[in-house]
């Protein structure tokens, strides 16, 4: 019998996820069942317990229940512990054991695709939603030397420092007061203002430096708005979040099959397929 996955979001008909995860059994010859499932907030308890009680044994969380699948969890990984936010979920009896798998996803992305050195860099991350929590705490054990987290909505911010536990090095700051944060090497996108087609980023310039990357968390449509800032501030490097999604999902697909699939060729593939959406009008 084939065992059950899926990836739970709202909205959730744009993600890749099951195209990578049935590219990744076929590379390692297992058999699955990964599916997306659309579920409003009000909806996703109830509508995970029943993919459960179908039979469903493994599940990626996108936005915006990643917080609210950290909530039922009854074991969880120290990193999704730490980041009060869970993307993978792996059924253990009658119970669900949860991970966040986006940050080591990240680092991974930008590191050993990208060959950026995240040492000793000052880093902006903007949001402070589930995205946003489940990378910060890999930022940091990745060495950068600052994290300085804006959000609209400042208490959320603050909760997502209070939460990594290093005063030292990481910060929250009030969204007005981006022009007088000085620049940075590594600027992150982990809010969700591009999926509206008309949103327009408007960062102040003086954030940017000879050495600043881009990340937008986001990939396809709604990296679009936050990336063409990057490129008009002349970001040294821009950088969307499809190799974190494949890195991310080749993570989870190691804890539900205990072996890692290689990922160079499905990013490469997906990489293709979303080079010639973008190119057409």
């Amino acid at each position: 019998m084939t065992d059950r996955y899926a990836v739970f979001g709202h909205p959730v008909a744009h993600s890749k996820s099951p195209q990578i995860h049935a590219a990744f059994g076929r590379q390692e010859g297992i058999s699955l069942d990964y599916r997306s499932i659309d579920l409003a907030p009000d909806a996703f308890l109830a509508g995970l317990e029943a993919f459960a009680s179908e039979g469903g044994v493994g599940a990626n969380v996108t936005s915006p229940h990643k917080e609210a699948a950290f909530s039922v969890c009854t074991t969880l990984t120290a990193r999704a512990r730490r980041a009060g936010s869970v993307n993978t979920l792996l059924r253990k009896g009658d119970r669900w054991h949860g991970d966040t798998t986006d940050g080591i996803g990240l680092v991974r992305d930008l590191t050993d695709r990208h060959s950026l050195d995240l040492r000793g860099r000052r880093v902006l991350l903007l949001g402070a939603g589930g995205s946003a929590r489940s990378v910060a705490p890999a930022l940091l054990d990745a060495g950068i030397t600052e994290l300085v987290v804006v959000n609209r909505t400042p208490e959320r911010a603050d909760e997502l420092i209070d939460a990594m536990g290093e005063p030292g090095r990481a910060l929250s700051r009030y969204w007005d007061d981006l022009r007088d944060l000085g620049d940075f090497e590594l600027i992150l996108n982990a809010t969700s203002a591009g999926r509206d087609r008309d949103a327009e980023f408007k960062l102040p310039l003086s954030l940017v430096n000879s050495m600043t990357t881009a990340v937008d968390l986001n990939y396809g449509e709604a990296a679009i708005a936050f990336l063409a800032w990057a490129r008009a501030a002349q970001c040294r490097n821009t950088v969307d979040g499809l190799g974190m999604l494949v890195e991310q999902a080749a993570e989870s697909f190691l804890q539900w099959h205990a072996v890692r699939p290689q990922t160079d060729e499905v990013y490469q593939q997906l990489r293709a397929g979303a080079d010639a959406f973008a190119g057409q009008d």
